[in-house]
């Protein structure tokens, strides 16, 4: 379930779309992990602070902390304001400005920073912020560590798609509208199948989210309906099989090109009676008989 999200531990996937924007759930993920106590950061690209923080109240502001790559990306003014290294060195910072204990990450967006970092070394990234090597102390705080990524699906193909889901401890695909929204959630343990259930949600002003509705959770997909079988032989002209005594004529046929010891003794040893054939043949003028050199008349 999607209040379930949170406990993975990981990176987790958001898909969203233009008929269904991911924000809304980000922000309502990020509230529900504020409330839990922990630590929440979040790197804010496509919007700015203000926008972002608005609806949140003031106890949730206070608990977030917001690295702002919105105003200046690449630090152009070079101010204390802007975060050094650009993009690549606020994902960085991240784990360094976290204290001990469950800590939750949200990117806004993944599609941003896609257009500022190779597709690589976002990968990397992102596993090493979701893994404990990303620790320089090699603490084991860093296994509490929810990474969510919002991804706008439709701006990028299919293969930088799936080198993101195949890192994705979990992957939430958006679909409907605002007041009634479904996820299609995918979780992915190590060593077991993935799994998949439907969520069906709303989520109210204050960015909480209002569950309506859960499929049951499947290891496969249903089978479909049973199809029946259709003979490709049912309206030909030709009849491909033969009944047993069509094949009993069959194997009792003699071929024509067959060489049976009959039809040699016949052409080897002919009756009395049968008229035989000779050759008669008279040398020609022009003829070269001459065996020594028979090429002599080609007048070399």
């Amino acid at each position: 379930m999607l209040d379930s999200l949170l406990a993975l531990r990981g990176f987790v996937l958001l898909r969203d779309s233009v008929e269904c924007e991911g924000r809304s759930l980000l922000k309502a993920l990020i509230k529900k992990s504020a409330l839990c106590g922990e630590q929440v950061h979040i790197l804010g690209c496509e919007v700015s602070e203000e926008e972002f923080r608005e609806g949140f109240d003031f106890d949730i502001n206070n608990r977030v902390v917001y690295h702002n790559l919105f105003r200046d990306p690449l630090n152009w003014s070079k101010t204390e304001e802007a975060l050094p290294g650009g993009p690549l060195g606020a994902l960085r910072a991240l784990c360094r400005r976290t204290h001990p204990g469950p800590v939750t990450i949200a990117l806004d967006s993944l599609s941003w920073l896609l257009l500022h970092l190779p597709c690589t070394t976002l990968c990397q990234t992102l596993h090493a912020l979701s893994h404990r090597d990303f620790c320089p102390d090699g603490s084991s705080s860093v296994e509490q560590v929810c990474v969510l990524g919002l991804l706008h699906e439709e701006l990028h193909g299919p293969g930088l798609v799936g080198a993101l889901s195949s890192l994705a401890q979990a992957e939430v695909t958006l679909s409907g509208m605002l007041s009634q929204t479904s996820a299609s959630i995918v979780y992915r343990r190590p060593r077991q199948r993935p799994t998949r259930q439907t969520q069906c949600f709303s989520i109210l002003p204050d960015f909480s989210l209002n569950l309506q509705g859960v499929l049951p959770l499947e290891s496969q997909p249903h089978p479909g309906p049973p199809t029946t079988q259709v003979d490709p032989t049912t309206h030909l002209t030709f009849n491909l099989r033969l009944s047993k005594k069509e094949k009993e004529a069959k194997d009792s046929l003699t071929l024509p090109f067959h060489f049976s010891s009959e039809k040699q003794q016949a052409l080897l040893c002919p009756g009395p009676g049968q008229a035989t054939s000779r050759i008669f043949y008279e040398p020609d003028a022009y003829d070269d008989l001459d065996q020594e050199d028979p090429d002599d008349d080609l007048d070399i």
